[in-house]
């Protein structure tokens, strides 16, 4: 097992760039400010993650003004030792009195206001009750490209991320497929996402047969046989950032039919990948991998976009879908991963994280995309 020392902390400077960026994104939009609620959006703009529960936690972001974070007093110890918090004001409220009387008067009383979107509806009805001036949208539809690009420190930890799914891969191949079960397999690898650094297992697909033509088939209990197409699409979280790969492999040697549909996959992923430059679309680079696919006959079992960004989470903005005109920037990261899903039959899918550089793209997984025969 390769050891690589884990990557400086983000510092509170970080998070106050980031919180910045964000006030002023918002401004830019014509929003009076962003409301983030416990989630992804929080952990990245400021190093705090507290545990889920209904009481309101909520950082409150407008350009001009200083971030401030409101809490429940109780939770007020830990968000004053989160990584950010030199860079923002905690305010907190107590059991008993009225968090949204704590929160309104940081709010333009008549302002529209980007909302994380796994902002709870009980806590946004209570604000509009205070404030019935105010008006809200989602983050992901006013700012979708928020947390889309990263910076070096980001895309070091991404790069880790990769090569050490690609290690987890790399074993996998070595182990029994045939006569186990997919949940046994599939436990294998999230044991190897573990070993080789991961903090957070957040999918382990293994896809058996004609379960691989289910794309996001759950490993079962069907027994892996001689013969088998199976798909793997693992991935989680290392260092806070997120991996994600597939590959198909077979069990034992493979027909001429499913070496064809594995070779059309394997041409699709390679000219999505090859699509990826400063300045194209989100949608060119999934219709370079689809036009591979139609071309070849199958363009009516390629059922799902080519790609989706990646970063704090395994999914994000932006999407490799047709009618997605966003242009790539550097720095961006995003699945491609192109397949074909002939039903009750087997299915192929390759994936490869990639991010967009100065004069092209650049993928954080590097294993070989040839079909591995397995026992």
């Amino acid at each position: 097992m390769s050891l690589t020392p884990p990557p400086a902390p983000f510092t509170a400077d970080d998070y106050r760039a980031r919180m910045a960026r964000a006030a002023q994104s918002a401004a830019d939009a014509g929003l009076a400010g962003l409301l983030v609620a416990p989630g992804p959006d929080l952990v990245y703009l400021t190093g705090y993650q507290p545990v889920l529960t209904e009481r309101l936690t909520m950082l409150v972001l407008a350009a001009g003004q200083e971030p401030v974070l409101v809490v429940p007093k109780l939770e007020a110890p830990d968000a004053e030792h989160a990584a950010g918090a030199a860079a923002l004001t905690l305010r907190d409220w107590t059991d008993g009195t009225d968090p949204y009387g704590v929160t309104a008067p940081l709010l333009d009383v008549a302002g529209r206001f980007g909302v994380s979107d796994n902002a709870w509806a009980m806590h946004l009805l209570g604000l509009q009750e205070k404030l019935p001036g105010t008006s809200y949208v989602a983050l992901t539809q006013a700012l979708p490209m928020l947390r889309a690009v990263k910076d070096a420190h980001e895309l070091a930890r991404l790069e880790a991320a990769g090569a050490a799914a690609d290690e987890a891969y790399g074993e996998i191949l070595k182990v029994p497929f045939a006569g186990r079960g997919e949940t046994e397999v599939a436990a294998d690898l999230a044991s190897l996402l573990l070993q080789f650094g991961h903090s957070q297992v957040d999918f382990t697909v293994v896809g058996s047969g004609p379960n691989g033509a289910n794309p996001h088939h759950e490993a079962g209990e069907r027994t892996i046989e001689h013969g088998d197409m199976v798909v793997l699409d693992f991935g989680g979280l290392k260092h806070g950032y997120g991996s994600d790969t597939t590959r198909t492999v077979h069990v034992g040697e493979p027909t001429a039919e499913e070496q064809r549909v594995h070779d059309v996959v394997r041409a699709a992923q390679r000219a999505g990948c090859e699509a990826v430059r400063p300045g194209a679309a989100c949608q060119d680079v999934d219709r370079a991998a689809r036009a591979v696919i139609e071309e070849a006959g199958y363009g009516e079992y390629f059922i799902h976009r080519t790609g989706h960004g990646i970063g704090v989470t395994t999914h994000e903005p932006p999407y490799m879908i047709e009618g997605e005109e966003q242009p790539l920037v550097p720095g961006m990261c995003f699945s491609v991963e192109p397949g074909i899903y002939l039903p009750g039959r087997f299915g192929v899918r390759i994936e490869d994280i990639v991010t967009v550089t100065e004069n092209g793209g650049r993928s954080f997984n590097n294993t070989a995309r040839e079909m591995a025969i397995v026992d």
